[in-house]
């Protein structure tokens, strides 16, 4: 029987129900297609005592993120967002900044900068090494209790501690958030930038529920996560980063701001700290489904040419879901040349470089990030040189 990872209550009841699919980062090469793949259960549910949505535990993080085939620095704009997250931050020569999932050094690059000490810890060899390349130093370990200790043994406590994108990604949520505690100091700030569960709701975002996020986070439970760590939620963000996330400011001590109460009062409007908020998500996913096809279906009945853009994670959620194969989508194109001459996984749609949109100029262009769309519509306007027009399928299917 599930209980949910941060209460331990057995009270769980689903909220939706994707079927089985692979892990969503695990690409696959040429010479693996002839091979089975592993597929699990995705289903997400919400516990009804703490009101932490989530999904079972059936991949560890150290399968998924010890060679990661995501590179924060492929995104202009994350890489923006980050720079002025930086900027705002209230650092002098003495400053310590600690990054917890630190990627390739998209964010600690800008406070190296700044001339200010800085720490990125990441789990991913790859990647990690990508950012020490940069010139931003990087230990090469997943934050726990004990490697948390052992950060702040040789390296001292931290003035700020960031944790972007990583909350969502770890099972052990208590754990994590003792690690948080750890490498902070008693004056010092914790930011944790997380999809916000509201946005995901409202917004039908369901392909952004996959095997390496394990929960998903209103105020009220982060609220709770935060607390079992020995954390305090003192100020709260709304961000229009990854299709609607929050920042959550917290320490080892304080009292959290009005813009909280806020927020907490628009989650309890919609229904998200009882069950009347999620009783009707199935129905409208499988609408995103049924349009999805149609769409696709109705354009090869048509002679219409339609491919894709991007390779993220939440992209191969939605094609596994959707049951889109090569014969609906015949292939893909992402910046990330890890990815080049590889497939999806589950739906294995060949992976290739963006430069094949402008060669093959396709009818559609199917947008998978759709979270960067106002990047991306500025990245590929040049398809309207031969009347190309781009496909967003989330939060409903639009043509623009």
């Amino acid at each position: 029987m599930m209980t949910c990872r941060l209460c331990g209550s057995g009270d769980l009841t689903g909220v939706v129900d994707l079927g089985a699919t692979p892990p969503c980062e695990r690409i696959l090469t040429a010479g693996q297609l002839d091979e089975p793949e592993v597929t699990y259960p995705l289903h997400l549910r919400v516990c009804t005592s703490c009101w932490l949505a989530q999904i079972p535990p059936l991949i560890t993080p150290e399968e998924t993120f010890t060679d990661y085939a995501y590179f924060s620095s492929y995104s202009a704009s994350w890489v923006e967002h980050a720079r002025a997250f930086v900027a705002e931050l209230d650092l002098r020569p003495g400053s310590f900044v600690v990054e917890v999932a630190s990627n390739d050094g998209y964010l600690l690059r800008h406070v190296v900068e700044r001339g200010v000490r800085c720490l990125g810890i990441e789990p991913s060899v790859n990647v990690g090494q990508a950012a020490r390349e940069r010139g931003v130093p990087t230990v090469t370990a997943f934050l726990t209790p004990q490697s948390a200790q052992a950060v702040v043994a040789e390296h001292g406590k931290a003035d700020y501690v960031v944790a972007n994108n990583v909350y969502a990604h770890i099972p052990d949520v208590i754990g994590f958030t003792q690690g948080l505690r750890t490498l902070v100091a008693d004056h010092g700030r914790v930011s944790i930038e997380v999809q916000h569960l509201l946005t995901l709701m409202q917004l039908n975002q369901y392909d952004t529920i996959y095997h390496e996020h394990f929960q998903y986070y209103t105020v009220a439970s982060a609220q709770r996560a935060l607390a079992s760590g020995g954390l305090t939620l003192v100020d709260v963000e709304l961000l229009t980063t990854h299709g609607g996330s929050i920042r959550l400011w917290a320490a080892p001590s304080g009292v959290p701001s009005q813009r909280v109460s806020d927020v907490l009062a628009m989650e309890k409007a919609a229904g998200l700290h009882e069950l009347s908020g999620y009783i009707d998500f199935t129905e409208r996913v499988a609408k995103v489904r049924r349009d999805l096809l149609s769409f696709l279906v109705n354009a090869v009945e048509e002679g219409s040419t339609v491919v894709g853009y991007g390779a993220p994670g939440k992209g191969n959620t939605l094609l596994n879901h959707c049951g889109v194969r090569p014969d609906l989508l015949p292939y893909t194109v992402d910046r990330n040349p890890y990815k080049h001459g590889k497939f999806t996984p589950g739906a294995r749609i060949p992976i290739f470089a963006p430069e094949r949109i402008a060669a093959d100029k396709p009818d559609y262009v199917l947008v998978l990030p759709w979270n960067l769309r106002d990047e991306l519509i500025d990245q590929l306007s040049y398809i309207r040189d031969w009347g190309g027009r781009l496909v967003f399928p989330i939060p409903a299917l639009e043509v623009v």
